[in-house]
C-alpha cells in the first residue's frame, strides 16, 4: 500500500496584489528522510518560526544594552578612577565598541550568505559571549592597563553585536515569509524585533546600573561590583538563546534561493540594487545621525530635574527619557503593514520634523511650562520611532534577494552606525539610547560652539537636525523602494537577471541538515 500524499497549495502574494498560487503534493511517507537529507520540501514548522522571531528580538535587545550599559557605567567608573579615566579614554571605550560593530555587520553580512544563517548565529554569539566576558574580567597591572584591556574586550564585543544585525535581520525576514499570515503583519513584527527589542534593551542599560547601584547602598567602594556585575548580566540573552541557535532550521527562501560558498556579484548587486541600497542605507543614517542633536533637550530635563547631579537621578532620568521611545514600534509597526514601509518612515520623519521645528524655535517659551515641555518632548521621540525607527531593519532587508541580503542588511546598517560614527567627542552625560555611546557629532560640536549663550547653541543644533529630519522624508519618499512581501518574488526576479549577464550560480543550501527533532514538531505547508 503506498504512503498517502497531501497536496500543498501555495497562495503568495505579491506586492502588487496580485496571487501566484501553486499545487504540489508531497508524500508524508518521505518528509522525514527529506528534511535529514537537507532538501527542501515546501513545509515549515510554526514553532520554528514563533522561535526565530523571539530570538532575533532578544539578540537585538541584548546588543542594545551592551551598546548603552558602558555609556551609563562611565559614571561610576569616574568615581572610582577620576584620574585615569579621561574624556580620551572614555572615547576609546565607545570607539571601541563603535567600530567593532562595523566590522562585525560587514563580516557577518558575507558569512551568512556564504555560509548559513546557522553558522553566522553561532559564530556571532560565540564572539559576543567572548567579549563579555573579557569585559567583566578586565584587569591590569594599573588602572590604565585595565581601561586597555576594557578597549580591546569592547572591540570584541563589538564585532559580535555587530553581527546580530544581518544574522537576526535576514532570519527573521526568511521566518516571516513561511505563511501568508505572517507575511500580512511582517512590518509590526519588525518593528518589535528591531525597535522596541532594542528600546528596551537601552532602557535595560540604565536600569540594571541603577538597581545594582541601589543594591549595595551606593557605597563607592562597591562600585566595582556594579559595574563589573552589569557587564556579566549582559551575557544572559545571548546564553538564553544559544541553544536553540544550534538547533535553528534552514528557512525555506534559504534553502531554495542562496549562493552558498559561491562567488557574490558585487558589480550586478550594485547596478541592480543601487537605489534601493542608497536609499535604505541613507534612511538609517540620518535616523542615527538626528539622534545626536535631538539629545540635548534630554540634558536640560535632567538638568532641570536633577539639579544636585545626583548618580541615582540621573540614571533613573535616563531610563524615563529611553521610556518616551517605547511607544512608537507599536504605532509604526501598525503603519507599516497598512500603508507600507515606505509612507510609514516619510511620516515620521515629517511629524518629527514639524514638531522638532516647534521645539527648537519656542523652546525657552515652552520651558517655561516645563510638564508641556515633557509631554511634547516624549511625543517628539516617540515620533522617531513611530517612522524611520520600524522601518529601517525591514527596509534593508525586505527589498533585497534572499541570496545578498546577509551582505545588503550588513552593509546598510554599517552605513547607519557611520551616523553616530563621523567625527565623535565624548560628552560628559550618557543618555543611554538618546545619545548613543555618548557620541556628540563634531559638526553638531562646532554649531554649539559657535554661540556664547547654551540655549541659543541648543536651539540651533536642534533646528538643523530637524532640517535633517526633513531630509529623510524626502528620501523615504522619492529614493526607499517597498519590496514585495513574498521573497520569492525578489528572488526569482534576481534570478532571471543573473541569468540575462552571464552569472552561473548553482541555487539553494542543498547540504545542511535540519536537526532531527524538528520531526516533532507539526509541519504545515508554506502558503
Amino acid at each position: 500500500m503506498s504512503a498517502p500524499e497531501i497536496t500543498t497549495v501555495h497562495d503568495r502574494t505579491s506586492g502588487d496584489g496580485k496571487d501566484d498560487k501553486q499545487t504540489q503534493a508531497v508524500d508524508v511517507g518521505d518528509v522525514e528522510s527529506v528534511i535529514e537529507k537537507g532538501t527542501a520540501p515546501a513545509l515549515y514548522s510554526k514553532v520554528s518560526v514563533y522561535l526565530m522571531m523571539l530570538f532575533s528580538g532578544l539578540a537585538l535587545g541584548s546588543d542594545g544594552y551592551n551598546a548603552a550599559v558602558m555609556s551609563n557605567l562611565n559614571l561610576l567608573l569616574t568615581v572610582i578612577y577620576p584620574d585615569t579615566l579621561s574624556s580620551d579614554m572614555k572615547a576609546r571605550l565607545s570607539n571601541a565598541f563603535l567600530i567593532g560593530m562595523i566590522v562585525g555587520m560587514v563580516g557577518f553580512g558575507v558569512v551568512v550568505d556564504q555560509l548559513g544563517r546557522k553558522t553566522g548565529a553561532v559564530l556571532t554569539t560565540l564572539i559576543l559571549l567572548l567579549g563579555i566576558a573579557l569585559s567583566t574580567g578586565a584587569s591590569g597591572t594599573s588602572p590604565l592597563g585595565l581601561f586597555w584591556m576594557l578597549v580591546v574586550a569592547r572591540g570584541i564585543a563589538g564585532v559580535g553585536a555587530g553581527g546580530e544585525y544581518p544574522v537576526a535581520g535576514a532570519g527573521a525576514l526568511e521566518a516571516s515569509d513561511e505563511a501568508g499570515h505572517f507575511r500580512k503583519r511582517r512590518g509590526f513584527l519588525f518593528a518589535m524585533i528591531g525597535d522596541l527589542a532594542a528600546g528596551l534593551g537601552y532602557c535595560f542599560g540604565a536600569l540594571v546600573p541603577l538597581l545594582l547601584l541601589l543594591c549595595v547602598n551606593k557605597e563607592v567602594g562597591k562600585y566595582h561590583i556594579v559595574w563589573r556585575t552589569a557587564l556579566a548580566l549582559g551575557a544572559i540573552p545571548p546564553l538564553s538563546i544559544f541553544y536553540f541557535r544550534m538547533r535553528m532550521k534552514v528557512s525555506t527562501a534559504y534553502r531554495k534561493s542562496a549562493l552558498r560558498k559561491q562567488r557574490t556579484p558585487y558589480v550586478l548587486i550594485a547596478k541592480k540594487y543601487y537605489r534601493r541600497l542608497f536609499g535604505a542605507a541613507l534612511g538609517w543614517f540620518l535616523y542615527n545621525w538626528i539622534s545626536i542633536p535631538f539629545g540635548i533637550f534630554g540634558s536640560t530635563i535632567v538638568s532641570r530635574m536633577n539639579p544636585n547631579n545626583s548618580l541615582v537621578q540621573n540614571l533613573g532620568w535616563g531610563v524615563v527619557i529611553n521610556a518616551f521611545y517605547l511607544p512608537g514600534p507599536f504605532v509604526g509597526g501598525y503603519l507599516s503593514d497598512r500603508i507600507g514601509r515606505r509612507k510609514t518612515q516619510c511620516l515620521g520623519y515629517t511629524l518629527q520634523a514639524i514638531l522638532g521645528f516647534i521645539l527648537g524655535g519656542a523652546g525657552q517659551q515652552i520651558q517655561t511650562v516645563f510638564p508641556l515641555f515633557i509631554v511634547l518632548y516624549g511625543i517628539f521621540l516617540t515620533l522617531g520611532e513611530v517612522g524611520p525607527g520600524s522601518t529601517v531593519v525591514i527596509t534593508a532587508t525586505e527589498p533585497f534577494p534572499t541570496s545578498v541580503r546577509g551582505h545588503t542588511m550588513g552593509f546598510i546598517s554599517a552605513c547607519s552606525k557611520a551616523g553616530a560614527a563621523i567625527g565623535t567627542e565624548v560628552s560628559g552625560f550618557a543618555m543611554g539610547k538618546v545619545m548613543q555611546n555618548t557620541y556628540t557629532e563634531q559638526v553638531f560640536t562646532a554649531i554649539m560652539a559657535s554661540y556664547t549663550d547654551p540655549n541659543k547653541s541648543n536651539q540651533v543644533a536642534f533646528l538643523v537636525g530637524s532640517a535633517f529630519a526633513v531630509l529623510g522624508a524626502l528620501n523615504a519618499w522619492f529614493v526607499i523602494q517597498d519590496g514585495s512581501k513574498v521573497l520569492d518574488n525578489e528572488d526569482e526576479i534576481w534570478k532571471d537577471y543573473l541569468i540575462a549577464n552571464g552569472w552561473d550560480a548553482n541555487w539553494g543550501d542543498q547540504e545542511t541538515e535540519d536537526p532531527k527533532h524538528t520531526r516533532n514538531q507539526a509541519l504545515l505547508p508554506t502558503s
